[in-house]
C-alpha cells in the first residue's frame, strides 16, 4: 500500500470538504475497473476515486456520467502527488474534469470555484501534518500524465468499452434497488434496500402529466419517485426558440437575463416542493435528486444511461421527455402500517428578469411595472454609498478577492406582498489566483469578520432584501470590484413568481 496513504489513514484527515468523501460501502459502478480499490467519492454523479491493481500507486478518477470511452482517467502518480494537487487546486473537482479542458479552461475553473473555508482548513492540516507543498503547475502535470497513459490497459468488470465497435453501445442496467442513503444507482451505509410500495397514480399539474409509479419504505423514511412527462413537441419548440444545438448548448453563450428566461421557458425545468401526509401526519422531504431523458437530443450528445434505465424499469414512453425526481422523506415516527398517503406540491418561484436602471444620488426615483400583476411601483433611493470589505474576510490565501462595492438603500411603493429583488446587472470582478510561491500554508488565525453575502446567488450579485411594504427599507449590494471608483452601477430588477397554483392529490 502507498506509504503516504497509510500515514494519511492513521492521521484520520477528512477530505470530504475538498471533494473526496470516504464511505463504508464502496459499491462499484458498471464502469469501475477490475481490481479497483475505491477510497473516496465526490458525492455527485457516482464519481469515485481509486487505486487499480496492476497500476502501482497511481490514482484514478471514475466518472460514470461521462460518455464512453471517457469513464476513467489517471489523476496522480501516487497519493502524495494527489494531496499536492489538492493543495494547488483546492478541490478534487478540477482534477476529475481536467482531461477535457485546455489550460485556460482549467485556470478559469479554479478562479471561479475557490475552496470553502472548511476546505482551506483541511489543506492547512495536510501541510502541517504531512509537510507537503502545492504542485507548482497542476494542469501541465495532469496533461502530461494523461497524454502518456495507455488507456487500453484498463480492464472492466463489464464490457463497457470495445474499440472495435460503437463506443456508445448501451450497457446493461444494474439491479434495481432503492436506498435511503443514496441516489438512483449508488448508495453508502449498511442499511437494506427499501421495500417497494406500488402507487401507479397519474395526474396533471403545471402543464405536464405526472406519474408516481411507486414509493419505497426504508428503515429511516419513505422514498417517492415523481415522473414528469414532457411532450417532444414542447422540447423541440424550446430548442428552436433558443437555437440550441450540439454546437450551441452551453449557457455561456447567453446573457444572464436570457438564462433566466430560458429557465422559465424550458419544459424540462420545474422546481417544486413536495410534502407528504402519511396517516394524517405531514412529512417534509430532506433531500432529492433527479435524472432526465430528452428524446430530441442527438444520440451520444449526453450520457443518459441512468435515465434510460429508469424509463425501462417503469415502462415510460421513450418518445416523450421525462424528468424523474426522487425525494426522501424521513419518518417523523415510523408507522406500523401505511394506511393513507396524500401529496401536496408547491412550485418554487421562477426568476423573471425585469428592467435595468441607474441612479446617481439619494432621492432619485425609478418607476416600473410588475409583469404578472401589472402593478406600477416606484423605487426611491434613500442612501447610496461605496463600501469596502476587509481584505481578510474571505479567509483564503489561494485567491485575491475584490472588496469594493456600492450599497443602495431604497423603498418601494405602493404596499406589496410580491417578491421583488434588486441586484447588479454586471457580474463584477472575478477573484484572481495567487501564485503558489506567494502563498502561506502555515496555520494562521482566521479573522472573525461578518461578511455580507453579496457575491453569490443563482442570478448573480445578490440583494439583501428587508420587507416589501410601503416605506420599509430595502438594501441592495452591487457586485464586488477591485477598483473603488466604480460609480456607475447598472441595477437589475428581478421578480420571483409562482406560475402555477399549489396542487394536492390522494395517493393511497
Amino acid at each position: 500500500m502507498d506509504k503516504t496513504f497509510q500515514r494519511f489513514l492513521k492521521l484520520g484527515i477528512n477530505l470530504a470538504p475538498v471533494g473526496i468523501e470516504a464511505r463504508e460501502d464502496n459499491t462499484a459502478y458498471f464502469c469501475t475497473p477490475k481490481g479497483a480499490c475505491i477510497f473516496g467519492w465526490a458525492g455527485v454523479d457516482g464519481i469515485h476515486y481509486c487505486f487499480i491493481r496492476g497500476f502501482g500507486n497511481m490514482i484514478f478518477a471514475v466518472s460514470p456520467m461521462n460518455a464512453a470511452p471517457n469513464y476513467v482517467h489517471p489523476i496522480a502518480e501516487n497519493f502524495e502527488t494527489l494531496l499536492r494537487l489538492l493543495l494547488a487546486c483546492g478541490d478534487a473537482a478540477a482534477l476529475e474534469q481536467a482531461w477535457q479542458w485546455k489550460e485556460e479552461d482549467f485556470n478559469a475553473f479554479l478562479a471561479e470555484n475557490p475552496s470553502t473555508e472548511e476546505g482551506e482548513g483541511i489543506l492547512k492540516e495536510i501541510v502541517k501534518k504531512l509537510k507537503l507543498s502545492p504542485m507548482e503547475h497542476p494542469w501541465q502535470y495532469l496533461h502530461a500524465l494523461q497524454e502518456s497513459f495507455d488507456y487500453g490497459k484498463i480492464k472492466y468488470t463489464e464490457d463497457v468499452i470495445d474499440p472495435d465497435s460503437n463506443v456508445q453501445a448501451e450497457v446493461s442496467a444494474p439491479e434495481w434497488k432503492v436506498y435511503f442513503d443514496g441516489n438512483f444507482w449508488g448508495h453508502h451505509g449498511r442499511a437494506r434496500a427499501g421495500k417497494e410500495i406500488p402507487i401507479g397514480k397519474g395526474f396533471d399539474w403545471a402543464g405536464r402529466h405526472w406519474l408516481i409509479p411507486a414509493a419505497y419504505s426504508c428503515s429511516k423514511g419513505l422514498i417517492v419517485d415523481f415522473c414528469m412527462r414532457v411532450e417532444a413537441e414542447a422540447i423541440r419548440a424550446f430548442l428552436k426558440k433558443w437555437n440550441l444545438s450540439e454546437e450551441n448548448d452551453g449557457i455561456e453563450h447567453f446573457t444572464r437575463e436570457e438564462q433566466m428566461e430560458m429557465e422559465c421557458d424550458n419544459p424540462m425545468c420545474l422546481q417544486f416542493i413536495p410534502q407528504l401526509t402519511i396517516n394524517g401526519s405531514k412529512v417534509r422531504y430532506s433531500r432529492g435528486c433527479a435524472v432526465s431523458y430528452n428524446p430530441c437530443l442527438p444520440d451520444g450528445l449526453v450520457c443518459e444511461w441512468e435515465a434510460k434505465w429508469v424509463l425501462e424499469h417503469y415502462g415510460l414512453d421513450a418518445a416523450c421527455g421525462w424528468v424523474v425526481y426522487r425525494y426522501v422523506f424521513p419518518w417523523n415516527r415510523r408507522p406500523s402500517e401505511l394506511k393513507t398517503l396524500s401529496l401536496a406540491l408547491e412550485e418554487q418561484p421562477e426568476r423573471i428578469p425585469g428592467p435595468h436602471f441607474k441612479v446617481r444620488a439619494p432621492g432619485d426615483c425609478f418607476r416600473f411595472v410588475h409583469p404578472i400583476s401589472l402593478t406600477e411601483y416606484t423605487l426611491t433611493v434613500r442612501e447610496l454609498e461605496r463600501q469596502t470589505l476587509p481584505e481578510n474576510c474571505f479567509a483564503s490565501d489561494r485567491f485575491q478577492f475584490p472588496t469594493y462595492c456600492t450599497v443602495m438603500s431604497y423603498t418601494l411603493s405602493p404596499k406589496t406582498s410580491e417578491s421583488i429583488t434588486i441586484g447588479d446587472a454586471d457580474d463584477g470582478d472575478q477573484p484572481i489566483a495567487v501564485p503558489s510561491s506567494e502563498r502561506s500554508f502555515s496555520p494562521s488565525a482566521t479573522v472573525d469578520a461578518a461578511c455580507i453575502g453579496v457575491i453569490g446567488g443563482a442570478d448573480g450579485p445578490t440583494t439583501v432584501f428587508f420587507g416589501g411594504s410601503q416605506g420599509a427599507l430595502c438594501t441592495a449590494c452591487s457586485a464586488l470590484r477591485f477598483e473603488p471608483d466604480h460609480n456607475d452601477v447598472e441595477w437589475r430588477i428581478t421578480f420571483h413568481e409562482k406560475l402555477f397554483a399549489d396542487f394536492s392529490v390522494i395517493l393511497r
